[in-house]
Parts: structure tokens; sequence; C-alpha cells
């Protein structure tokens, strides 16, 4: 999210968790989050997160401080030492994992104890999502305590049934944009009372 009206609208709909992307290389880049400020200023109905890469810690703190995040969202190679470094600081942490086959649910193991959550996408050889699914059924062999969402190439049409306790939601992007950062409210609206519905 990045379009101050587009964010009001999406707000209406009281998701649980609205993210802002701030890795340089994203097409969906909030490059100027100062224009944010006013929007994220009243009281809002869901938590906010920052999506970042490899980022420098000074640099989430000040943006954190600026928009008041609730959570960091972290989808670069940061280690767990690193992620113990933010949550010591008083942060929430969501740790995303390119999963492809079972062995990639290894490296979670590292993580517990210190991410609040995790976000498990299709694995690719660059930095964020490709919109493509991954085979779900390998969730079944996460054995961690820590809840994950999931993301990946997940459309109007799909309502994941994961036969995991640990399975908290879905991540909801590019199928429901009208362009990078800008989400079609109607379909958002339909699938998210539906998604509800079947809870």
């Amino acid at each position: 999210m990045r379009d101050p009206e587009n964010i009001r609208r999406l707000g209406d709909l009281k998701p649980d968790m609205m993210g802002l992307i701030f890795h340089p290389g994203s097409p969906r880049y909030v490059s100027s989050p100062e224009e944010l400020v006013d929007v994220f200023a009243h009281e809002r109905q869901f938590k906010l997160a920052g999506v970042f890469v490899n980022e420098d810690i000074s640099i989430i703190r000040h943006l954190s401080k600026l928009l008041d995040l609730e959570y960091i969202q972290l989808h670069g190679n940061e280690s767990p030492g690193y992620c113990g470094e933010l949550k010591s600081r008083g942060f929430k942490i969501i740790k995303a994992f390119g999963i492809s086959e079972k062995k990639d649910l290894t490296k979670v193991e590292y993580y517990e104890g210190i991410a609040d959550m995790f976000l498990f996408d299709t694995k690719t050889k660059s930095y964020g999502g490709s919109g493509k699914k991954f085979d779900w059924s390998v969730l079944e062999n996460y054995q961690g305590s820590a809840p994950f969402l999931l993301s990946g190439g997940i459309g109007p049409r799909d309502y994941p049934e994961i036969g995991n306790p640990a399975y908290a939601g879905v991540d909801l992007n590019s199928s429901f944009e009208i362009s990078p950062g800008l989400k079609d409210i109607s379909l958002l609206s339909y699938y998210i009372k539906r998604f509800r519905d079947d809870k």
C-alpha cells in the first residue's frame, strides 16, 4: 500500500494487517513515507507492518517511529541474531521464507522463539513475491509453534484449507491489484467477507 486514498478505503474493510514496502527494488516501494504520516495518524483498526530487505536497523527504527509500525516483516537474508536485535528493541517480527519443498522448512527452526510469525512464500531467486503458488501441502510438515501466513499467487478464487494448526491467514497482493501498490477495493471486500465467513 502507498496511495493515501486507497489506504483509507482498504482500512474501512478492517483487514487484520496492512503492509508498506520499504525495499527500493520493489514496484510497490514507498519512496516518500512522510506523505503517509497523516493517513496513519488517526486510530486504526488494523496492524501496520513495514516490509524490509536486509535493511540497516537505524532506518527501520526511524520508519517505525515515523509511522508507528507494529510489525517488522523481513524478506532478506536476515540472521537470527539480526532478528533478535530487533526483537530486543521491542519490535514484533514476521520473518519470510521462500518455500518449494520440505527441506526449505528446516531453516525456519533457527528463528523459533525469535520471530512472532512466519510468512511462507513461493521460493524465487530474488527478494519478493513471484505471484505464483507453491505446493501448499508442504506446510503439513511445519512443526513450529509460531503462527504463519500463506503467501504466493493467492487469487480471488483461492480459499486455502491448510491442515496445520499454526496456519493464521493469507497474504493478498498482486492478484488483487489494479497496478503495483494500488488495490482493487471491491475485489478485496468480497474476498475478505467470504474468507471470514468460511473460517
